[in-house]
């Protein structure tokens, strides 16, 4: 997993660090970084890789390879990330319902939650509600109509928060937010990319890790049992022992499959 810098990340720190923001700033950052978090390990949950992290004036953004995910999990995937907002709300008021002396070192933690929590749900592309909203939607529209809705939703997002910057809070990261939707709005949206298991380092001396499955397991199942840290063995068993599976080929055999697709349709038996 990689950690990039925007050089606008550093430029703003700066900024805030001369006015006298610096705290808010980091404690922003971090809640930014905790909100990526959420969708990294729900990532690795459904069977996908997200391989970086960049650090934007906006916030953060993770970058995930998630070809052929479904609108169900693509669901799970964009509330991950508000999911770990709410739980850092919902924790700091308990401390300050149970030790009010907190009050005084969490409320900003509180605060940048909170408000990244909003910000990410409201619906438009490419927040984590606008991708929320698209799932939704394709359920009843046609992708172009979608697409149009998304836009609209966009701009009008974007004069939300140009105005919340001009007379309720001037912060700038209002202002990045805003440059992101409009950017996005008329901006296609990048293709996925399979993610290729076959470039992966190989690292020796493994332990090896046998797990069975049954004969409905899909790639995605087998997926979560991945830990890097051992070789992994799947056999697939019914009401007999049907396949035995290396890790290798296992990542040769999802390269002309789809993660939902059962591994005993992909098999020799």
């Amino acid at each position: 997993m990689k950690l990039t810098i925007h050089p606008l990340f550093l430029a703003v720190g700066l900024l805030t660090a001369v006015f006298g923001g610096l705290p808010v700033f980091l404690i922003c950052t971090l809640t930014a970084l905790l909100h990526e978090c959420g969708h990294i390990f729900c990532a690795a949950k459904l069977g996908f890789e997200c391989t970086k992290v960049s650090l934007m004036p906006f916030g953060a953004a993770a970058v995930c390879d998630i070809e052929g995910i479904s609108p169900t999990d693509e669901l799970k995937l964009a509330f991950a990330g508000p999911a770990v907002n709410l739980v850092l709300c919902v924790f700091t008021a308990g401390l300050w319902w149970f030790f009010p002396p907190s009050y005084a070192y969490t409320d900003l933690v509180f605060y940048a939650s909170a408000g990244m929590l909003v910000l990410n749900l409201l619906p438009a592309y490419p927040l984590d509600g606008g991708r929320a909203a698209k799932c939704l939607l394709l359920k009843f529209m046609s992708a172009k109509a979608v697409n149009i809705t998304l836009r609209a939703a966009s701009l009008i997002a974007v004069v939300a928060l140009v105005l919340l910057f001009i007379f309720v809070l001037p912060n700038v990261s209002l202002i990045a937010v805003a440059v992101l939707l409009l950017v996005s709005a008329f901006t296609g949206s990048q293709p996925a990319r399979k993610i290729n298991f076959a470039a992966k380092k190989k690292k020796r001396g493994r332990e090896i890790r046998y797990v069975i499955l049954g004969e409905e397991a899909t790639f995605r199942d087998a997926l979560r049992f991945v830990d890097g840290s051992r070789y992994l063995v799947i056999q697939l068993y019914g009401e007999k022992f049907l396949d035995e599976i290396t890790e290798d080929e296992l990542y040769e055999r999802l390269m002309e499959h789809s993660l939902y697709d059962k591994i005993t349709d992909c098999s020799p038996l």
